[in-house]
């Protein structure tokens, strides 16, 4: 009776996990217990290497010396050529007015521990929300991307892989940017490109890398390497499967990748402000400081018709083209209508060819 007792509740419990959130905070605090036992299983591991490392043999540290020497000799060549390539793009950018997606801030962080469901490819890494992380931050090793965190606790995260079957990453194809989808198939070995055209450009040792749409994962890091293309001429899309390239099951040492935290909106404000600010300081304002300028001329040429005076007044028709040829001159015209000596010299319309240039609207306007 004991037995279904808790057998019952440890099935509410769970439900009401899955459901709710409401336990989150206990999830959290039992993670600080679980670390300490997850730093006593480790230990053993921990002290084998120290021992090994200690009691290594003189050859083998010589051999491993020059390796490394080698290896930092072609990096340090490859570096030279990526540093010129990395200038470029930001040159490139810088012309298009667009944000640069290079030198990504990143942190290492230790493997501590497996998920021991088969069916779910999940590990725990000894960085939690005390150390920035934040839920959906890529994880990558040497070698290409592994997952992203999922589940944050205070101390430490549980990430999902690239190969769990509920996970699925955008691609593109590094040789010619054909964009696909690469989902998890449940082995640590493999994963499918869903919904490739059975014509499609894409081939056997084809690198995959991350296309960086939806935001998620950073562009351009290896994602994997394609094994098998299967094209099936009754099928639209063929079967391609791939391999990833981060070592999945070997590897301990990872990095969080600290990408721009900004949302859509907020990258879109700060652009239309940098690009208003590279406007004021480029010369863009010219433009609307004329603007204004002609708008306020409009103005006054329609305010000129609305002294009617002059061409009411005086009988020749002259008068008129006389008047909108001074717009800025009709203005006073306008504020001062008791202008009416043209009407009392009645004499001035048998002579309307001496009438034009002595025009009464004008003089007073000349003399303000």
């Amino acid at each position: 009776m004991r037995l279904l007792v808790l057998v019952v509740l440890s099935v509410a419990l769970m439900v009401f996990d899955a459901r709710f959130t409401l336990l989150k905070p206990v999830r959290s605090q039992m993670s600080l217990v679980l670390m300490q036992s997850y730093w006593i299983t480790d230990l053993p591991q921990r002290l084998w290497q120290g021992v090994a490392s200690q009691f290594g043999s003189r050859t083998e540290l010589v051999a491993e010396n020059e390796k490394l020497k080698t290896e930092n000799l072609l990096l340090q060549g490859r570096m030279q050529k990526l540093a010129a390539l990395t200038e470029q793009n930001v040159r490139l950018r810088e012309l298009l007015n667009s944000s640069a997606l290079v030198n990504e801030k990143v942190e290492v962080a230790e493997l501590i521990g497996m998920d021991p469901n088969p069916f779910t490819h999940r590990i725990i890494i000894n960085k939690g929300e005390r150390d920035g992380v934040v839920l959906g931050q890529p994880v990558l090793d040497a070698r290409g991307l592994m997952g992203q965190v999922v589940e944050l606790m205070p101390y430490t995260s549980r990430v999902l892989l690239l190969t769990d079957t509920t996970h699925s990453i955008p691609v593109q194809v590094n040789r010619n940017g054909l964009r696909a989808i690469a989902s998890g198939t449940g082995n640590p070995e493999r994963l499918e490109l869903r919904h490739v055209a059975d014509t499609a450009d894409i081939k056997e040792g084809d690198l995959l890398v991350s296309s960086g749409l939806g935001q998620r994962f950073p562009a351009g890091y290896p994602v994997a390497t394609v094994r098998e293309v299967i094209h099936d001429s009754g099928q639209p899309f063929a079967i391609v499967r791939a391999v990833p390239t981060a070592a999945l099951n070997r590897s301990r040492y990872l990095l969080l990748v600290f990408s721009d935290s900004r949302t859509a909106e907020e990258r879109a404000n700060d652009a239309a402000q940098a690009q208003e600010a590279l406007d004021q300081h480029g010369g863009g304002p010219i433009i609307p400081a004329t603007v204004p300028r002609s708008a306020a001329v409009i103005p006054a040429a329609v305010a000129a018709p609305v002294a009617p005076v002059a061409p009411a007044a005086s009988v020749a028709p002259v008068t008129a083209p006389a008047t909108p040829a001074k717009p800025a001159v009709a203005k006073p015209a306008a504020t001062k209508p008791p202008a009416a000596k043209p009407p009392t010299a009645q004499p001035a319309a048998v002579r309307p060819a001496a009438k034009p240039p002595v025009s009464a609207p004008a003089t007073p306007g000349g003399r303000e």
